[in-house]
């Protein structure tokens, strides 16, 4: 298969790359600089690198990137920095999902292509009505006062949820909810739910960062598991020992 990935010099997007590279399928990323990418990834013909931010494409070198792909993969995320967390774009992940759904109904696919987003347990999904606490609920609403990528986060989200939606001819999409992110070695065994089972606020479980990027190149691969969570928005735990 060929799949787009956005953020693959991320944390995560690096673990995905590197996942489905093994794999064997060929990859399309841009990237600010591929000297950032994994070793493994750099120089080989079946990875297809543009070196430039993803909103400096316009919408038809977009529409480029993404022709033909099999699977979108957004792993974007905010720098933990000031200028990160509050600087320009206020919008990264939702304005990224946005464009690139518009990119990929360009070419009027005859298959729909899979978009996986990699968002969080701090958003709910509003399909299923997930009651949160009135002290989350609180909590949440500082959030999306004072820290810009929460709200990004849910608006990115929602836009699949409520523009793209179940039906879509040209697009399918899962957005994967980890909890509390770590850095692990190596893939271990975790759970999946379709909505948390824990406050991501008073009681936040773990997600190993290689354990998203499994369960993302899974849903890539495994056509059961992808129309099992297909129009969904799953969580994924580490199993706790």
């Amino acid at each position: 298969m060929k799949i787009f990935i956005a953020g693959a010099t991320g944390a995560t997007g690096r673990l995905l790359s590197k996942s489905l590279y093994a794999q064997g399928h060929d990859l399309n990323v841009v990237v600010r600089s591929a000297e950032r990418l994994p070793d493994s990834l750099l120089g080989q013909t079946r990875v297809n690198v543009t070196e430039a931010a993803l909103f400096d494409l316009s919408d038809a070198e977009l529409a480029q990137q993404v022709r033909d792909c099999d699977a979108v993969a957004l792993c974007l995320g905010h720098n933990l920095s000031l200028k990160g967390i509050y600087g320009q774009p206020r919008r990264l992940v939702t304005e990224a999902t946005r464009r690139l759904c518009a990119a990929i109904r360009v070419h009027s696919p005859q298959k729909p292509v899979k978009f996986l987003l990699m968002n969080t347990t701090g958003n709910r999904n509003r399909d299923l009505a997930e009651p949160i606490s009135f002290a989350q609920h609180c909590v949440i609403g500082l959030l999306r006062l004072l820290l810009p990528p929460h709200p990004d986060n849910e608006q990115a989200a929602e836009f699949l949820r409520a523009q793209v939606g179940q039906d879509d001819a040209m697009i399918e999409w899962v957005a994967v909810r980890p909890d509390g992110l770590i850095d692990a070695a190596e893939v271990s065994a975790y759970t999946l739910h379709p909505s948390p089972t824990r406050s991501a606020i008073f009681d936040a479980g773990k997600t190993s960062r290689i354990n998203v990027a499994d369960f993302m190149s899974c849903l890539i691969e495994d056509a059961e598991l992808w129309d099992h969570w297909k129009g969904q928005m799953p969580v994924i735990y580490n199993e706790e020992a």
